[in-house]
This record gives structure tokens, C-alpha cells and sequence, in this order.
């Protein structure tokens, strides 16, 4: 098989930085992808932290001026992966995260710091970095999306483009002012190139102008040329679904596993089930919740947000707290949603636990121990809870759709006859449906063969990137030879 040689261009990474599902996804694809004959270099943002991680060796190239100071691109590894760092001083070092400053207020000048990205990506695309030409640049979301519009515009020769969309709610716009400071040319401010309603979209722009289109479900793929789900971009999304498909995501099976967890109480398998419990346990003290053997313990890990659907879940707080039912939450975000959710912890001790915030080793607790894990989310692309959810044994209540859809199998009547059922689904995503799906998981929570069942059909599930990573090469192959007709 034909080997190729692939740019990979994120704004984050695991474990360098993260703030969701993204760089989980941009940290273990490479590594997926060497099995199928894909070598993956990966460019991402020179923040503190990338650099102090990296301990950033060679000068791969330079730039005099890149969007209003020097910059380079470092070459280093991390483990097997190779990595690309940008160093731009002017627009990664500062405090913050990759996005947004301290005060939680996106940085002014976000259009320069990620066309720099998409204009460095399509540099080493053509051959900036001496040795490496990529076959394909695959760009992920709105803040890489510009590498294939600088690409399509600069008349030179270059490889085939993949954009994936990993949430289009997130689309990155700004002022039309900006043309010509961002490098692009005068042509390019039509409805054919970066315009979007009047101003420079940058998600909209990789979208017009990349060769192929992937998002991180097959439902997801169809969901966003609907006007529903589209957010303003169904009509291009339709005009351009042949190039349109879904991947769905994987997880890195070797950082989720619960029979070598260095972060949970008690390991065990699906042979195993019965020390599960001892994780259980540890939770309810951990997060003080009454030591009750006998209640619904129910898990949420997530950020904390309408798309979530987590206003459904505190809306139906006092209904679940007059049955036997216990919560164990931690996340962080919208402030409403936070402060409802710490009144509910005062007003039910013991029976509602939440921890504003985040920590890696408290994901996975939760997820060995709880007995059902939430996500009711009103629009979700891939989703990589409920798949951690499934390795660990915590069955999972979903909302019917995107990745949530295609990841999960209903628990109906023919599911469970055949058993194959993982989960819960239910539709549409309103509080009443929602409520209904948590009745029906109680009431089989309580045959516990059935349960069993259940958590066994999950942790069988094959969840990992090799499936995914399979796909991608496919289609990096199909794009490479449409490109070369």
C-alpha cells in the first residue's frame, strides 16, 4: 500500500492542551493512522505550555513577519508523534488558555492568531519545511479552516485538503475590514470564497473551498445540511454533500481502560464486574454521598451548557430525588447552570454531588463507579463521554442524536431480546423525554441480570481508533486522487 504523508493542522492536542473532545481526537488519530500507512505530522499553536512540554528542538522554518511579529516552526516529538509547534510570541505567549484570556473574554485579536495557524499549515503543505511535502492537509475546525483557503489561492501546486468539522456551532467570524491584513485576496471576499453574510467566515471558507468534507458522525454529517442542525451552513453543506461524510470518533483505548486504570480505586474487566463495586464506593466518599448500596447512582462529566442539555437534567432534579436516586457531577460553564446545580447540592446532601471545574482523575472515577452516565444533549457531533462510558461499564442515557445516535443501542424490547443493546436513547431532546429515559433505565436497573447484560454488551464494544483511522486513510486516498486528474 501506498504510503502517505500527512499535515495535520489543530488549535489544541492531548495531552499538550485541551479543552474538549478536539484534542483528543488531533492527540490519538496519528498514531491510529501509522497502521494504515499514514505518517501524520501535527501543527499546533506554540503556547506556554506546548513549549515548556515539548522542550522544543529544531528550526524547521522561519518567518520574518507573520501577522505582526517573527515566528517559527519548531520541530519536536511527542512519544512516536511528530509535532509542529508555532512559535509566535506576539500571538500565543500570554496568559489564558488557547482561546480566551483570565477574565473568560475571547482575545481581540483570535482572526490573526489562527489565520497564522492556517497560513503556516499551507506553507509547510507546500513545501516549506525542507523534507517533508504532505500528500494531504487536513484541517480541523474553524481555527485551521483557513489553511486550504490560503491554499486555494495561492496559484501554486498543492496537496488535497480535508476539513472536519468537529462542532459547526463554533464558526469563527469577523470583520470584512480585515481582507486584506489577513492575506487574502480581494476575489476572495465572494459567496464562493470567504464571505459569510457579510463578513470573513473562516469556518464557511474551509468548507467552500477544502476538496473533501468529513464531520465526526455519520448522523452528524446529515444533521448539519439540515436547517435544524446547520447553524447558517446547511445550504453550502448541501450543495457540497458529495464531498460530505462521517467518521465517527474513537477513544484511546489505552488511557481508558478500566482493567489497567491507574486513576480508579479497583480495576476490573467485563469478566470482572463484581469488583466494579469498590469504585462505587470510593465515589460516594469521595464526593460524600451517602454510602447506599441500593440507589441509582447517576454520573455527568461534561461541560455545563444548553447544548448539553443539562438545564433538562436540573429541571428534573426534585422528581429523581423523590425516588431512591443519587448525582455525582462535575463540570464547568454556563454560570446559571453551575449555581442551580450547588443549590441542588445543598438542598439534597448526600443525594447531589457536584464539583465545579475539572479533574482527569475524577472523570474516570465517575465513570467506574457510576451506575448510568448522562448525556442529554441537544446536538452533539460525536461525543467521547458515553464511549468512555461503555469501556468503563456506566450504561448510557443519551439523546437521539448526532454520535450520540449511531454510538448508542437502545434498550427497546427487540434490543434486548437480541442482546445487543448498550444503552438508553430518547427523542425529541426535551425534559419530559428525558425524564421517561431515566424511568426506564431505573426500572431495569433493578433486574440486575438485565443490567449486567447491559454494562457487559458496553465494555464488548469496540470503541477504539482502528475503525476510524481506517476511514480516514480511505478517504486521504480517494482525495489524493481526485486531485492528481
Amino acid at each position: 500500500m501506498t504510503r502517505l504523508r500527512v499535515l495535520a493542522v489543530a488549535s489544541e492536542m492531548s495531552p499538550l492542551v485541551k479543552t474538549g473532545g478536539l484534542a483528543d481526537v488531533v492527540g490519538a488519530l496519528p498514531a491510529a493512522l501509522a497502521a494504515e500507512h499514514v505518517e501524520t505530522r501535527t501543527l499546533i499553536p506554540g503556547y506556554p505550555e506546548v513549549l515548556a512540554a515539548l522542550r522544543v528542538g529544531d528550526t524547521a522554518h522561519a518567518f520574518e513577519d507573520l501577522f505582526g511579529g517573527p515566528a517559527w516552526i519548531h520541530a519536536a516529538q511527542l512519544g512516536d508523534i511528530d509535532i509542529y509547534a508555532l512559535v509566535a510570541p506576539h500571538l500565543y505567549a500570554r496568559e489564558g488558555g488557547p482561546y480566551a484570556g483570565p477574565d473568560g473574554a475571547d482575545y481581540p485579536d483570535n482572526a490573526f492568531r489562527f489565520a497564522a495557524l492556517g497560513w503556516a499549515g499551507a506553507e509547510i503543505a507546500q513545501g516549506a519545511v525542507r523534507g517533508f511535502r504532505p500528500d494531504v492537509l487536513h484541517a480541523h475546525d474553524w481555527q485551521a479552516a483557513l489553511a486550504p483557503a490560503y491554499l486555494h489561492y495561492s496559484g501554486k501546486p498543492r496537496p488535497a485538503t480535508v476539513l472536519t468539522v468537529h462542532n459547526i456551532a463554533f464558526q469563527g467570524q469577523f470583520s470584512k475590514e480585515l481582507l486584506e491584513a489577513l492575506r487574502l485576496p480581494p476575489q476572495s471576499f465572494t459567496l464562493d470564497g470567504v464571505e459569510y453574510y457579510g463578513a470573513i467566515g473562516f469556518l464557511k471558507a474551509g468548507l467552500q473551498l477544502s476538496d473533501r468534507i468529513t464531520t465526526v458522525s455519520p448522523s452528524y454529517a446529515q444533521e448539519i445540511e439540515t436547517s435544524e442542525f446547520g447553524m447558517g451552513l446547511d445550504g453550502l453543506l448541501r450543495a457540497r454533500a458529495d464531498v460530505v461524510s462521517g467518521i465517527l470518533n474513537g477513544v484511546d483505548v489505552a488511557e481508558w481502560n478500566p482493567a489497567k486504570d491507574p486513576r480508579i480505586e479497583s480495576r476490573y474487566d467485563h469478566f470482572s464486574l463484581v469488583t466494579r463495586v469498590k469504585n462505587r464506593v470510593a465515589l460516594q466518599r469521595r464526593m460524600r454521598l451517602a454510602a447506599d448500596s441500593e440507589a441509582f447512582l447517576l454520573g455527568v462529566v461534561s461541560r455545563l451548557s444548553w447544548q448539553k442539555g443539562h438545564d433538562m437534567l436540573l429541571a428534573d432534579l426534585p422528581a429523581l430525588m423523590a425516588r431512591n436516586i443519587q448525582l455525582a457531577l462535575i463540570g464547568t460553564g454556563d454560570r446559571t447552570l453551575e449555581e442551580g446545580f450547588l443549590a441542588a447540592q445543598a438542598a439534597y446532601p448526600g443525594r447531589v454531588a457536584v464539583e465545579i471545574g475539572y479533574s482527569e482523575d475524577m472523570a474516570h472515577l465517575i465513570q467506574a463507579g457510576v451506575d448510568a452516565f448522562l448525556v442529554p444533549s441537544r446536538f452533539e457531533p460525536c461525543g467521547l463521554t458515553q464511549l468512555y462510558a461503555l469501556r468503563y461499564g456506566a450504561v448510557p442515557i443519551v439523546s437521539r442524536v448526532g454520535g450520540l445516535k449511531d454510538t448508542i443501542i437502545d434498550a427497546n424490547e427487540m434490543a434486548l431480546q437480541a442482546g445487543v443493546a448498550t444503552g438508553f436513547q430518547f427523542s425529541p431532546p426535551v425534559a419530559d423525554a428525558f425524564g421517561a429515559a431515566l424511568r426506564r433505565a431505573e426500572h431495569l436497573f433493578r433486574d440486575k441480570e438485565t443490567w449486567r447484560k447491559l454494562q457487559i454488551n458496553g465494555m464488548k464494544t469496540d470503541v477504539s481508533w482502528r475503525h476510524p483511522a481506517r476511514r480516514y486513510a480511505e478517504l486521504y486516498r480517494e482525495a489524493v486522487a481526485a486531485r492528481a486528474q
